[in-house]
Formats: structure tokens, sequence, C-alpha cells
């Protein structure tokens, strides 16, 4: 059994498939109905207007309705798209049990508790038709598929089959009145024979055969005729009530549920059991098919499953050369040739029955085209494989079948088969090398013990997967060295697909797609929420990888691009892809090509290669096709190629364009597109980015004029060092001063230019400015102006100037580039540029609107109503009259060396180093599982402050950064050397044995930390990174324990104990010598002699000082002169069964019992402590996945 999709609920009492959709209708005992995609395994939506159970339901075969049957004695009538119960049926007097639409005729058939069968009109929502005669609880009711019968199964033993021809045949059947004693259905038949009470019966979509399950345990098969019906035999083996029973509606057999909590597949030939699948804890009570595919659905007491009897997928290879197809159908090995189209028969199989009563369909196909051999595998038995030599003629000495769990050719003559031996206690995983006559050659071991599938990897290698340890390896049998391997997290791998050149392989599991190169250097990885069905590569394009899922074709590029190519009616299984042709298997095993439309994944493959030039043909051979699509744009705008997106935009979307064109540095197409939008918001965006990327002062004084903006244009003409244009700016603002009293504007004009009269005069005009404005003539020297504005003050009014102080001229500061645009770098034209510019702007309408330049602010009027003498006026104004789009490239800014670094590096120190906490963060949580990064703050700061360093500039410029890099070119310097971490160690080892703990405590745990933000050079200091780790970690939890032995002075036991498990810490000799002396000092002081002198006597194996054996004889003579050498208390602590302690609760961890580990420094804590901080690192989560510890450059080569 292969189960698709499972749901938990409560109990199921009805399920009905969809016709069409992927959809499935599920009745619960609550009164509920649920509607499920169980294609993409969602809920879509439920339906609760019954009040009880529901225990039937059934979706209409054309129309957008379904009904349901309940325990309140109603039949409702929905609608699933406008989600609402369009009518109720109310006529039963009892439990309504199921329900069914007739394929045909607008009828529904019901049957109830109430001991009838209605039949009811859905279109005029009447009763048609009371079937009456059972005895007791109508079980069941359905139509037949094609002839006008009804047959229903009852608790009263029997099974009836109705006839309502003359139902059908009545034209006035909505009007029958007569409700108990109408003749528009008869009994035909009735079916005696079971001992109990029939829960199901139903006909055979095509025979004239019944099927019914009942409480006898039994199933009975029933054959009938135009006048009689008969037993035909008798299906024995459920231990309970048999709940539903149906024949399949493809092959010739037969699928009954039980409340035994099992489902058995039935051979309807031979009318004995195929197959048995068990649940441990549900009770079946309900079957459905789906009437055109090869899905069954079953209810249980804890929801309900979708799943398929056998495999669908049929199993090929291609030839060496590609140019034709091996493929297993009908019990036959077949042989299709892709250039003539020819499809012939090879040679019998006899493992490959499409029906279940023999073997089931071939699990994987290989072939060797030299020696023109077949291996083909099964699931029989375990695992089985048959080999076949295809000669000229057929005989059957070539057929060799063996047990096997994968076979896979490795070379012309040899093959390779995954055998599972048992050797003692342990199951040994081997790989069988054999020879065209099955004989073993090889006997390999395996890499990987739980190696449970091998894939055919190139001559004498293989794909070696493990499911338990989740990864993929490729193994060389020759050499029997693992080359590569790809971690697998949660995916079952189920199929390998190499490209033609070998350089390229796919990995396909249910939901993911793994695209890899030939050592197994992961390229991307997909996820699709629909299961993956086949995959193939492009032959003619290599690195497109093209593959199909159950309802679409789509692609895959070596990038992470990805993209639907077209729909699917029905799934297939891709063979070969050539161009824009695709080959494929349908479920039926029949050859099919699809010619399909590949210019969306060739124009991405072109981009990612950078073959522009192809690109270039591509847009002007298929704009027509892709110009204009939203997709391709978003595409083009996210891979960075805004200038290729540029010639897809339709003339309508000038927004996208003027985006797209800003983006892409092409100020004349920005400039025509503000033009024709001509909003104020794209003005102000046009200027900005005019300064920003090539110091284009010609655009954005355009941009702010037809804006108004006239502080921008201040500013603009000062820095640009205009001052002619300033001045008459300033006039202009005069004229604004008599419209919008514009004041500041002019003032500040005035104050730019050093123009005293000007602001004098401004200020003479202004409101209340007067005293300001003789202040300003008197400092700098205009007595005259000043003599008459002090006369207009009055004695009184006139201010004091300040005594004593030296005046000067305020004048505005010389700017650095006077005149023209930013410098500007000559670079040659881009591929797109030039040949495709007609595609984006015509040149008459390019000139159109630089002809607009010098008009496009006309304010001749106002300067016509200016007075004489106060200004030149508008028409002065010298606007540009021509927007030149430089042929040159503005300095683009560099990238700095920080982003450099992180895109190079996948060491977290050096990624701190760059700036990117949030990468490095990421590192350490895949690679260390640390969760915890507040200690490890300070040491990123000071590995980003050392590796750069600034360099101050001119006063008004920000300072230049510099990196500091290892080696011209290199990566980053970084502040922690595995070195210094050396020298730490001995300051620790150093405390340990002065004996001050609280300092020797923060000294390892600072190289504990430090560790994950270490870089070496070679693999050897790599292995002594990884053996610093153990070495502090040892000594965290020993100090943890001598700290908690100094603290448990009102507990001596527990004393003890932290005192005994620090002997079993990995110390040095000095330290051990040390740590043996103060347990058994402990010991001894509390009078448990025996483990005294257990540490007394490894003491003085450990080659101790004088002292420090004089004190250990000591106790083993004290300990043997007492009468029976024994503990007066009893400890936690047996010295003879092997423990290590546990980092949190320091209690010992026996040998065999469980424990987790911390992913970073491998110290072991008892179960209950998983998911907490790691207390001896306080870094990782204990239990955590993790990689492993990165810190070489040579790790990631």
């Amino acid at each position: 059994m292969l189960t698709k999709f499972e749901t938990k609920s409560n109990q199921v009492r009805g399920l009905s498939f969809h016709p069409k959709r992927p959809w499935i209708l599920s009745s619960l005992h609550t009164g509920v109905i649920q509607l499920w995609d169980y294609r993409m395994a969602t809920l879509i939506d439920t339906f609760e207007e019954h009040e009880g159970p529901v225990r039937g339901v059934y979706f209409h075969i054309s129309q957008p309705l379904f009904v349901s049957g309940g325990d309140d004695y109603k039949i409702k009538v929905w609608n699933y798209r406008t989600r609402k119960c369009l009518f109720t049926l109310v006529g039963h007097l009892d439990y309504i049990r199921t329900v069914q639409f007739h394929h045909e005729y607008p009828w529904i058939v019901s049957a109830s508790d109430d001991q009838t069968i209605r039949i009811w009109n859905w279109q005029s929502r009447t009763c048609v038709s009371v079937l009456t005669g059972h005895e007791h609880y109508v079980m069941c009711a359905s139509f037949h598929p094609k002839e006008d019968l009804v047959v229903s199964a009852s608790l009263d033993q029997t099974v009836r089959v109705w006839d309502i021809d003359a139902l059908r045949k009545n034209k006035n059947a909505d009007e029958n009145t007569d409700l108990f004693g109408g003749v528009d259905a008869t009994v035909k038949y009735v079916l005696e024979g079971h001992d109990r009470g029939v829960n199901w019966a139903a006909f055979h979509p095509t025979l004239p055969l019944i099927v019914s399950g009942a409480d006898d345990y039994q199933v009975k098969l029933w054959r009938t005729n135009e006048t009689k019906a008969w037993e035909v035999d008798t299906l024995r083996g459920h231990t309970s009530n048999v709940s539903s029973v149906m024949f399949h509606p493809k092959k010739d057999i037969i699928v009954s549920n039980s409340e035994d909590k099992s489902i058995r597949v039935w051979d309807a030939t031979t009318r004995t059991v195929i197959k048995t699948f068990r649940r441990e804890n549900n009770r079946f009570w309900t079957l459905a098919v789906h009437p055109e595919t090869n899905l069954l659905a079953a209810g249980h007491d804890s929801g309900m499953m979708v799943f398929k009897l056998e495999r669908e997928r049929p199993a090929f290879a291609l030839s060496g050369g590609g140019d034709s197809l091996l493929y297993v159908k009908d019990g036959f090995l077949r042989c299709y040739e892709y250039s003539t189209q020819k499809d012939s028969q090879v040679i019998p199989i006899q493992s490959s029955s499409p029906s279940l009563n023999q073997s089931p369909r071939p699990r994987t196909l290989s072939y060797s085209p030299r020696e023109n051999a077949v291996l083909i595998c099964s699931d029989i038995d375990g695992g089985s494989y048959e080999l076949y030599i295809i000669p000229e003629y057929r005989s059957e000495d070539s057929k060799r079948r063996t047990s096997g769990g994968s076979a896979v050719f490795v070379a012309r003559n040899r093959f390779a088969v995954l055998d599972k031996s048992t050797s003692g206690q342990e199951e040994e995983v081997v790989v069988l090398v054999k020879n065209l006559k099955n004989e073993v050659v090889k006997k390999i071991p395996l890499p990987i013990p739980t190696t449970d599938a091998i894939f055919y990897a190139g001559t004498g290698k293989l794909l070696c997967r493990s499911a338990d340890e989740e990864k993929v390896v490729m193994f060389d049998l020759t050499q029997r060295l693992v080359l590569g391997e790809v971690h697998t997290p949660s995916v079952g791998i189920k199929y390998v697909v190499w490209s033609n050149d070998m350089e390229s392989v796919a990995l396909l599991s249910k939901h993911t797609i793994i695209l890899a190169s030939k050592n197994l250097v992961v390229q991307c990885t997909l996820q699709e929420t629909i299961p993956v069905k086949s995959g193939a590569w492009d032959d003619d394009n290599n690195g497109v990888f093209i593959y199909t899922t159950l309802n679409h074709v789509k692609y895959c590029l070596p990038n992470g691009d990805s993209g639907i190519i077209r729909t699917l009616d029905v799934p297939i299984y891709i063979t070969k892809v050539t161009g824009n042709r695709i080959f494929c298997l349908d479920r039926d095993g029949i050859n099919r090509e699809i010619t399909v439309d590949a210019s969306e994944y060739m124009f991405k493959l072109a981009l990612m290669r950078k073959r522009y030039d192809h690109v270039m043909r591509m847009i002007k051979s298929s704009s027509s096709r892709i110009s204009g699509q939203a997709a391709m744009i978003a595409y083009l705008h996210q891979k960075g190629f805004p200038e290729v997106a540029l010639h897809f935009v339709g003339e309508e979307d000038e927004r996208v364009r003027f985006d797209l064109a800003i983006e892409s540095g092409n100020m004349s197409v920005a400039a025509a597109s503000a033009t024709k939008i001509n909003e104020k918001d794209y003005w102000c965006r046009l200027g900005a980015e005019a300064l920003r990327q090539g110091g284009n002062s010609g655009v954005a004084e355009f941009a702010y004029q037809q804006t108004r903006n006239f502080e921008r244009l201040s500013f603009l003409y000062l820095i640009t060092g205009n001052l002619e244009k300033l001045w008459k700016l300033m006039k202009i603002a005069e004229v604004e001063k008599k419209k919008e009293k514009n004041v500041m504007g002019q003032f500040q004009n005035a104050l730019c230019l050093g123009d005293v009269k000007g602001r004098v005069k401004i200020l003479e005009n202004a409101t209340g400015l007067l005293p300001l404005a003789y202040i300003t003539a008197s400092v700098h020297g205009l007595e005259d102006i000043a003599e008459r504005l002090s006369v207009e003050l009055g004695e009184d009014n006139v201010p004091s100037l300040p005594q004593g102080k030296t005046h000067s001229l305020l004048t505005p500061p010389v700017p650095v580039m006077c005149g023209g645009d930013w410098p500007l770098l000559r670079v040659m034209k881009g591929i797109f540029e030039g040949g495709l510019e007609s595609a984006t702007c015509d040149d008459e309408e390019e000139d159109d609107v630089e002809g607009d330049w010098g008009d496009a602010l006309d304010m001749e009027e106002e300067a016509e109503a200016e007075e004489e003498g106060e200004g030149c006026g508008w028409e002065e104004l010298e606007l540009p009259t021509e927007l030149d789009t430089p042929k040159f490239s503005a300095f683009s800014q560099g990238t700095p060396v920080s982003h450099i670094w992180s895109q190079k590096s996948s060491l977290a120190a050096e990624q701190a180093a760059a700036g990117s906490f949030d990468t490095a963060m990421s590192l350490l949580h895949r690679q260390l599982g640390i969760k915890n990064f507040a200690p490890l703050k300070p040491m990123f700061l000071d590995l980003f402050i050392a590796s750069h360093s600034y360099l101050g500039a001119f006063p008004s410029s920000p300072v230049v950064p510099l990196a500091i890099e290892r080696g011209s070119g290199g990566p980053p310097a970084l502040v922690y050397d595995f070195y210094e971490l050396e020298e730490k160690l001995k300051s620790g080892y150093k405390a340990t044995t002065d004996g001050k703990f609280h300092k020797a405590l923060p000294i390892f745990l600072s190289i504990l930390q430090t560790i994950p933000l270490l870089v070496v050079e070679s693999r050897s200091e790599v292995d002594e990174v990884k053996e610093l780790v153990t070495i502090v970690k040892e000594y965290i939890l020993g100090l943890n324990m001598m700290l908690k032995q100094k603290e448990a002075k009102d507990d001596p036991v527990r004393q003890q104990e932290l005192a005994a498990y620090f002997t079993h810490c990995n110390l040095q000799p000095p330290h051990l010598r040390l740590a043996l002396r103060n347990a058994m000092n402990v010991c001894y002081k509390s009078k448990n002699l025996a483990t005294a002198c257990s540490f007394a006597r490894r003491l003085l194996e450990t080659n101790p000082t004088q002292s420090q054996a004089d004190d250990a004889r000591k106790v083993v003579q004290a300990a043997e002169r007492s009468i029976n050498m024994t503990d007066e208390t009893k400890l936690n602590y047996d010295f003879r069964n092997p423990f290590v302690i546990c980092g949190s609760t320091y209690v010992p961890i026996y040998r065999g019992q469980k424990d987790v580990s911390c992913p970073y420094c491998t110290a072991r804590f008892v179960p209950s402590q998983e998911g907490n901080i790691c207390a001896i690192c306080d870094l990782a989560v204990i239990g955590a996945d993790a990689s492993g510890l990165l810190c070489s450059p040579t790790q990631v080569r």
C-alpha cells in the first residue's frame, strides 16, 4: 500500500472522490463534512449543518454539487462553489446510511434505518419512488453504473437487486402519488447466504457480478443473469464485521475493510487474499474508489487515508546512446525507438504483471548496452532482482532471479547488488559485485552501515543512500573511497537522474529536487508542495532539468530558478528531453511526445551563463511571446538586469519603464517617461537620481524646473558655481514674491551671491524688518541708504551698532567644480545598447523631448509684468535647450571588500569580521547548534573592528574605510589566534594547580566560547582545535563540580559524590592526582573506607609525589585494617561501571542509559535536559542537529 494522503480527525463514516479534481469528501461522526485536496494535503472547506453523525456523502459527476445524509433523517444537497446548502430532502424516518447521485438522471438514491430505500429527483426536489421489502436497517444502496438497477444490503441478512427500468420510462415519475404501492421499482433478485446482517453490497463496473460484506466476517461474490442470481464463492479471512467492500475499477481485484482493523485485497479470479494492510488502533468503516484513477480511500476511527495498491511509475532505462528506451509493460520488456517511434516487444518478464494477483510492478531497470543485459528490481520477497541477457533468440536460460535490495550495472559486464547479511547479532550491509553469470566477484563493505539503496554514478561508482543518516554519498568501488557527500535532511531520495555528459546529477524525492555536480557539490535545492514524479536533463541544453509533478511540467536551472512550462491533465514520466520535445510514458505505459515552449528557460539559461549574444537574438526573435510579461520583468529586475528588462516593458507601462531606466542609469529614457507621466513625485526622483548616479546637472535642472522647486535649483546653481543663473533665479524670486510672498528664497539667493544692495532692498520691502535693513546697510558701508533708512525709522528707533567690531562681507564659498556634469569614465557600449534602442524610444520622440528643454519653464508673461529696471525677466533665463545623453559612464562605486569577504567565505569568524552578523549567527546555528549569542556579541564586535580601519580625507568629506586583510586580496585579518588560546590554556592550568577555581573557570569558558570564531589554515590545526574543545570541556565540567562541592558543606554525601565524579574527568596528570587526593580525603573523613581505598590505589598508579604517595598508602593500610572494608554511607557512584557525567545535574549516566549531547562541546546530559542551553559552553542547544565545527578553509574546498 502506498499512502498518498492521510488526515487526523474524528471517526469517518462516508467518503467520496471528485470525478475530475483532486478532491475528496469525508463525513464525520461529529456531523462535519470536510472537503480535502489530497494532492496538496490541504483542507479546502468544511460544511456544518447536519445535527449528529453524517454517514453518507457523494459528489455529482458533472455539476458542482454533492449530497449528504445523516442521523438527523435529512438529505442535504450542497453547492461547493457557493459553499451553501441548496435544499434539504425530508422523508426518511430514521438514520440515513448512504446517498448517491445517478450517473445520468437527476436522481438520488438513499438507504435508511427505516427499512426503506428512496429515490429522489433533486431537480424537482421530490421523492419519486420508495423501495420497500427489507425487514431490518438498510445499510447501503447504490445505482448500477450502466443498467437500470439498484443494489441494497440490509441487516435482514439479504442483498436485494431492484429493477428501476419502469421508473426511467415513466414520464410522470415526479407525480407518483402512490407512496408505497407504485410499480416503478421491483425486486429482481433476493440474494441470501450471509449468516448475519449485510453491511455493504456493490456492483462490478462492467461484469454481472455483485460483492457483499457482512457481520459474519465474510465477503461473498455473486453472479447474475437475466433471470436469476447465485453465489459464486465466499472469501474468508476477516476476523470481525466487514464494513465495506468494492470492486477495483481497473483491476480484477476486490478490496474490503473491516472492524478487525485491516484492509484486504482479494484476487477476483482465484478468490484468494493477495495483500493485507493493518492498523494498530483504528477500525475501518468505509471505502471509496476513484472512478478514473487507481486511488482508493478508507475511513477509520481517527481519520481517513488515500492510497494506492501499487506504484504506477513504469520501470525504464535509456540505451547507451539515448536513442531508444527500454521499459516494462504488460509482462514484457519493450523497446521504443525515438527516431522512428517504433515500439516492439523484446522478451517476456514474468514479474511484471499489471494485475496484483501476480508480482507487483518492477521498481527500477538497469541496462548494459554492450552486453545487452538488463537488471529488473522489484519488491518481491522484500527486494529482489532478475538478470536478463537479451540474445538474438529467446531462451529461458538467460533469466536469473536473486534476492537483493538494489541492483545496478557498474561496468560493462559487472553489476552491484546491495546485500544485507547478519553477522552474529549485527546486520552487515555490503555490496556484492557480480558478473553476468550471477557469480560474486567481490564483496565490498559500504562506508555507511545504514545504506538502504544504491544508484548508478558512473563506471565503478555508486551513490549510496542512507535514510537513517539522511545523506547520500558517492563511493568508488575500485579505490573504496568516498568521493562526495550530500546531506538530505528529512528527504528520502527515490530517484537519481544523470545528465548525458555525467557532469550533473538530480536527486529526486517526493517533494524535493537537489541539483548537484558530479562530485555531489550542491548547486540548488528546490521544494515542491505537489509530489515530484519524474525528471530528465535537456540533451540540447546542459544545465536545464525538466521535471514533472502530478499536474505540471516544470524546469529548474542550476542557480535555483524554476518555473512552469505547461499543465498536465494526467501524470506523466519523462524519459528524454531534446530541445522543445519531451518524450514520456504515461501510467498505462504508452509512449507520448509533448512539444513545449522552451523560450523562457532558454532565455534564463543564457542570462545565467552570460551569453548576451544569445539573449539579444532571443529578444529580437521572440519578443512577441515574452515581451510585456510581468513575471519576466520581475525576474530580470531581481537578477540585476534592469537594462534588459527595459526592453520588455510595453508602451502603456511608463511607470515601470521609468523605474527600470532609473535603476539601469538610462537618464534619457527616464526623462522621456517622466515627461509622459508628468507627476511631481517622478520629477523629484529623476532629479535626485540624475545627481546621484552621474552628476547629470542638466537633467536635474530640467526636473527641478518642471516642479518649480526653486530651493533645489538655487542649491544646484550654487554648488556648480553657476552664479549667472543663480542671479537670474533671484530675479525670478522677486516675481514670485508678488504672488507667494517668497521673501526667504529671494534673500537666500542674494546672500549666496553677495549682493548687499539686494539684501537691503529685500529687508526694506519686508514687513517689520526695516531695522535689520538699516544694520545691513550700515555694516557694509552703504551710508546713503543707511541715512535714508534712519530717517524712516526716526531717531528713537534707530538701532545701535556694536562697537570695536570689524565688519566683513559675507561671500559664497567657491565650488569645487564649476559648471557642467561630473567627470565620467569612457566605457564600451553595452551589448543591450544601440541595437535595441529603437525598441525603447523612437528617435523622433526623443528629439521632441529634447526640444522642450528650453521652453519648459515659460514665464514671459510674468517677466513682462515685472517693473522695468527690476531685472531681465524670464525671457533671459537660459534654460537647457537640449538634453545631452552622455556617451560616458559615471564612476561606479566598487564592491566593498566586506561584501567580497561575505560572499567568498563559509566561516563564521570571517562573516563576523565582514559585518555580516546575521550570516555568522546562521552559520553557527547550523554548524554547532548555537542559540545563545549573548556571550559572542563582544567577540563579533572585536572581529569587525579589528578588520577595519578608517582614513580621514577632506574636512567636509566622510572618512574612507580601509579593509585589513590577511595578505593582498585575502580574507579579513582576525583578532583571535589559536596560539593565543594555547597561552590562555596554560594560564588556566596554572590557576587550577593553585586551586584558584573561580579564576580558572572563566579562562576555560572564554577559550571554549572563542573557538567557534577561530580560523586555522591546515587540517592538522583543525584536529588540534577539536582536541582543544574536548580538553576545555572536561575542565569546565570538573571545575563546576568542584565549586558545587565547596557549596555543599551541609551535605557530605553530595560532597563525596562530586569529588568522586571529578576524578573521572579527562584531566592532565597533575590535576588528576590532585582530584584523586581530594576525593580520597573527603571519603576517608566521612568513613567511606572502601571508596577512599579505591581512590588511594588509583592515586598510587599515577606516579604521585612522595607526600601524595605516603597519604595514599596510609589510607590503604587503614582500610585494610578495618574488620570489613565497607562504606558508612551509600553513594550514587560505582567505579566499576563506566559512566559519563551530566553537565547540568552532575549525576552519572551509566553505560546503556539514554543521554543527549551538546552539538558543539559534546558534553553529555540526561534526556530531560534536551532543548535547554548547554551548561558547559553556554552557547548551543542540547540535542540540536548540527553539521559540525567549521574553522578552516581546507574544510570547504
